[in-house]
């Protein structure tokens, strides 16, 4: 069973800093794209960011230049550095992953929450 679990999330204040982490285990024979979106209340969920597994980043215009997606060395780790947070970043951050266990699908993270205070 594959499993992706989310850390990192918390309260700050506005212009600081959060890192989340999200790892996938389980049954897995290779990982493509990993990524992250967001759900704020009442909204639709939305992309944040994705990398693909050769380290091609996309981001979401509202965090140009303040978010940064990573994978680490494992490849089975995706990391979403957030500095200069506002309270409209505010909202459920979602991990997922096309992971290949046997076939490929998309997999989702539980979610973590994020809160921006100004």
């Amino acid at each position: 069973q594959v499993q992706l679990v989310e850390s990192g999330g918390g309260l700050v204040q506005a212009g600081g800093s959060l890192r989340l982490s999200c790892a996938a285990s389980g049954s897995i024979f290779s990982i493509n794209a990993m990524g992250w979106y967001r759900q704020a209340p009442g909204k639709q969920r939305e992309l944040v960011a994705d990398i693909t597994s050769g380290g091609n980043t996309n981001y979401a215009d509202s965090v140009k230049g303040r978010f940064t997606i990573s994978r680490g060395n494992a490849k089975n780790t995706v990391y979403l550095q957030m500095n200069s947070l506002k309270p409209e970043d505010t909202a459920v951050y979602y991990c997922n992953a096309d992971i290949n266990s046997g076939y490929t699908r998309r997999y989702w993270g539980q979610g973590t929450q994020v809160t921006v205070s100004s």
